[in-house]
C-alpha cells in the first residue's frame, strides 16, 4: 500500500503518470509546484489502510509528459484534474490539495462541476497575489536560465525547493524532490512552470470562494516561507464555511516536514464522523 506510479493515462495535455492503492471511500490528492506527486508518499500508507487514495503527477511534473510545446499552466491543469476523475469514475471524491493543487482542484470544482465530498486546501497557492520576486523574474528570463549548465540549474532548483521547508527532511526525499528537474526535458519543463504562471487562472475562481459545494478545512504550516500564514487566514475570510487549522513550526511542505502531524489533521476531518 505504498506510493507508486504504475499507471499511464492519456490527457488532454499528454500522459499522466498516475497510481492509486488502498480500499474504502475514495480519495485524491492534487500536488503542487515544483513538486509531484512523491511528496504524498510518507502518508500514503496509512491513508490507504482507510481510503481508496489516487494521484498522479501533474503535466510538465514529475513522471508525467514535459513535451516542449505542452501548455501546463493552471487552466490546463484544472482541466486534466477533471479528466483523472473522469478516468478513474470518481463521481464525488475526497480531496485534498497542496499549493497550486489548491488552484488546479478549485478550479476542477468551481469551472468544470467536479463535486467533491469533502475538500481539504493545505498550504495553497489560490487567490492573488502569488509568486515571489525570483518567481517573477524567472518567468521574465527563461531563455537566460535555460542556458546555465547542468551544476548551476541544479543548484537554483536546490535552493528553491530549500526555500520552501523549515524542518529537515530525509536527504532521500529531497533528492526525488529534486530529481525530475535534472535531465535535460525536465529542465526546460521546471523553467516554463515560471513562463506559463498566470494571475488570471485564480482571479477567475476568487469571486466563486463561496459556493463551493462540500464541508472544507484550510490547514497551513504556520512558517510557511513561500505562502505566509496571513494568506491563509484570507482565504479562509473567502471560504467562511471552512474550519480553519495551523501546524506550528511547519512551513510550505507539511507532508513531508511533520507527516504524522498532518495524518492527524487529515483522519479527523476525512472520518465519515468527522467535523462539517
Amino acid at each position: 500500500m505504498s506510493w507508486k506510479l504504475d499507471e499511464t493515462v492519456e490527457t488532454s495535455a499528454g500522459a499522466v503518470a498516475a497510481g492509486r492503492s488502498g480500499s474504502g471511500p475514495a480519495l485524491v490528492l492534487a500536488h503542487g509546484w515544483p513538486w509531484s506527486s512523491f511528496s504524498w508518499h510518507r502518508i500514503v500508507p496509512d491513508l490507504a489502510r482507510r481510503y481508496r487514495v489516487h494521484w498522479y503527477d501533474m503535466p510538465g511534473y514529475g513522471r508525467s509528459g514535459k513535451a516542449a510545446e505542452q501548455r501546463t499552466s493552471l487552466d490546463v491543469q484544472g482541466k486534466v484534474f477533471a479528466e483523472m476523475l473522469a478516468h478513474w469514475r470518481l463521481e464525488q471524491p475526497m480531496v485534498v490539495a497542496h499549493d497550486m493543487g489548491g488552484a488546479t482542484t478549485l478550479r476542477a470544482h468551481l469551472l468544470h462541476g467536479c463535486d467533491f465530498e469533502r475538500y481539504v486546501l493545505m498550504n495553497v497557492v489560490a487567490m492573488r497575489p502569488w509568486g515571489s520576486e525570483f518567481f517573477d523574474h524567472v518567468g521574465r528570463h527563461v531563455d537566460a536560465f535555460l542556458g546555465l549548465p547542468p551544476h548551476i540549474h541544479r543548484a537554483v532548483v536546490e535552493a528553491y525547493i530549500k526555500g520552501a521547508i523549515v524542518n529537515d527532511i530525509d536527504s532521500g526525499d529531497f533528492e526525488k524532490l529534486v530529481e525530475p528537474w535534472l535531465a535535460e526535458e525536465g529542465r526546460a519543463s521546471f523553467y516554463r512552470q515560471f513562463a506559463q504562471a498566470d494571475e488570471k487562472y485564480t482571479a477567475e475562481v476568487e469571486p466563486a470562494f463561496g459556493n463551493i459545494r462540500c464541508p472544507v478545512k484550510i490547514i497551513w504550516g504556520r512558517d510557511d516561507p513561500w505562502i505566509p500564514l496571513e494568506r491563509g487566514k484570507a482565504l479562509h475570510a473567502l471560504i467562511p464555511q471552512a474550519s480553519f487549522e495551523t501546524l506550528p513550526g511547519v512551513g510550505h511542505l507539511p507532508q513531508l516536514e511533520a507527516p504524522d502531524l498532518v495524518l492527524e489533521r487529515l483522519n479527523a476531518f476525512l472520518s465519515r464522523d468527522g467535523e462539517d
